[in-house]
C-alpha cells in the first residue's frame, strides 16, 4: 500500500501519538551492541552505531546516554517521497522552543522530544493538524 503524499492531507491526519515510556540515544563505537538488549532503531554512522531504547535497558547494558526522550509516533502512513510534513512539523516545534529528532519508518514518522516538552509537543502537534489547509 502507497503512503500518502499529499502535505494536506499528511498534516490534517498526523493523528500523533505518545508512546509510554522514556526514551535515549546511545553511541557505540565498536558497533556491537550487548546481548539482550532490545532497540527501537539504530543508524551506522563514521563514528559509531547509535541505537534508541528505553532509558531502563539502556541503564541495565551499562550504556551512557545524556538526552532523555518521549517518543510520539505520527500515525499517518506517510510515503517516503512525501515532501513537506518534516519540515512543517519540525517549523511549528521549532517556533515553540520544542527540539525533535525525527525518524522516519516505512508507515510513519517517530519523533523523539525531551521528556518534559511531550504534552507540549502533542499540543503543537495537534494544532498543526486542525489548522491544515
Amino acid at each position: 500500500m502507497a503512503g500518502e503524499t499529499s502535505l494536506a492531507t499528511l498534516l490534517r491526519s498526523m493523528s500523533p501519538q505518545l508512546n509510554a515510556g522514556e526514551y535515549v540515544f546511545c553511541t557505540l563505537a565498536d558497533g556491537k551492541l550487548p546481548a539482550d538488549v532490545e532497540i527501537i532503531g539504530s543508524f551506522r554512522e563514521q563514528e559509531g552505531l547509535t541505537v534508541i531504547l528505553e532509558r531502563s535497558h539502556a541503564e541495565e547494558a551499562g550504556l551512557s546516554f545524556d538526552y532523555v526522550a518521549a517518543w510520539i509516533t505520527l500515525n499517518v502512513h506517510s510515503a517516503l517521497e512525501a515532501v513537506g510534513l518534516t519540515a512543517a512539523f519540525a517549523t511549528a516545534l521549532g517556533k515553540a522552543g520544542i527540539s525533535c529528532n525525527v525518524i522516519a519508518g516505512f508507515y510513519h514518522d517517530h519523533l523523539f522530544v525531551g521528556q518534559t516538552d511531550a504534552e507540549r509537543a502533542l499540543h503543537v502537534l495537534r494544532e498543526l493538524a486542525a489548522n491544515a489547509e
